[in-house]
């Protein structure tokens, strides 16, 4: 009798498991959103055939995936809302009233709470998920955009574009603690995998300010060198890290090509060539492929990291702003 009860406890946990993971499965999509048909594209991520168009609200431009995957989370500017897409039925389940030009947001890592830039009202929208509703605005500088939570939710850093400072604020208090000055019109940040650095991209700048959290001090700042491009085409704006902090990943705006950096040394790598008006960017899951929007010539570069080339470019709409992997 006790055999077959282990035995049926046995079963009954596999099946639990596998009830678990098929839940968690990915998606197997990239996404991709376009500002000038307001829509995101969604491609499947092995082959990159076009598996749906999305239509959103007005101006799309930064995503997010929920923790599990089945919601993508949409900012639009010019509608003043995040769309959220249900993954399952590819559609938009629902808009939150959000504020002024919205431009990027980040998700509390309980998803409780969203918190959205509104570049022109130069706050920080904070909505309770739970609740449905708005629950403070905090003022910071002029032009927010980058918005990033810290893993153990203490702190936000939000870029200002025209201040050329990261301000911090305190999640408990909602209030801000510190102002940092970095580079000329900063746009996007990313913390390394031990938390102990925050990278932050200097659009005007040309630059990447390394700060420590714990000091907010600079440790280090990346200059970027092109043969036979202007300095001031040079516009780094997305960063992407791999998971064991080796090496980033920086699109370079109008130098149409992404920098590969050795994140230990600061130093530049390699430098790819990819369409016109690098912006976006993503990794996949095991980090062979690296993807990157380009404004400019309407589409998606997937690069074999290995090889460091261009594989694939496929159409991604007018102006594709952002990409998101879910393989």
């Amino acid at each position: 009798m006790n055999i077959l009860v282990n035995t049926l406890n046995s079963i009954a946990l596999v099946s639990l498991l596998l009830v678990v993971q098929q839940s968690q499965a990915s998606s197997g999509y990239v996404f991709v959103s376009s500002e000038k048909d307001d829509q995101v594209t969604v491609f499947e991520a092995t082959s990159m055939d076009k598996v749906a168009a999305i239509k959103t609200s007005q101006r799309p431009r930064a995503m997010k995936l929920s923790n599990d995957g089945a919601l993508l989370y949409v900012a639009c500017g010019d509608a003043d809302v995040i769309d959220v897409i249900d993954v399952a039925s590819l559609a938009v389940r629902q808009s939150i009233e959000i504020g002024e030009d919205p431009d990027r947001f980040d998700l509390s890592p309980d998803e409780k709470f969203l918190y959205a830039s509104n570049e022109d009202d130069g706050l920080v929208t904070v909505y309770s998920l739970e609740e449905g509703r708005k629950v403070a605005e905090i003022e910071v500088g002029e032009e927010p955009e980058g918005v990033l939570v810290t893993s153990d939710n203490r702190r936000v850093y939000v870029t200002s574009e025209v201040a050329n400072m990261v301000h911090v604020i305190d999640v408990q208090s909602r209030e801000l603690v510190e102002n940092i000055v970095v580079g000329n019109r900063p746009r996007r940040m990313l913390l390394t995998p031990d938390q102990k650095q925050l990278w932050v991209s200097n659009e005007v700048g040309g630059t990447i300010s390394v700060l420590s959290t714990e000091s907010y001090q600079p440790i280090a700042e990346l200059n970027f060198f092109l043969r036979g491009v202007r300095a001031e085409a040079i516009s780094p704006v997305g960063m992407v890290m791999t998971k064991d902090g080796t090496r980033a990943y920086i699109t370079l705006g109008g130098a149409n090509h992404v920098a590969v950096v050795d994140s230990a040394s600061y130093t530049v790598l390699d430098y790819i060539l990819v369409g016109k008006r690098a912006w976006g960017i993503a990794l996949n899951q095991d980090e062979s492929r690296l993807y990157v929007t380009n404004g400019k010539s309407d589409d998606l570069a997937v690069i074999d990291t290995v090889r460091g080339k261009v594989i694939r470019s496929v159409p991604a709409g007018r102006v594709p702003h952002d990409v998101v992997v879910d393989d």
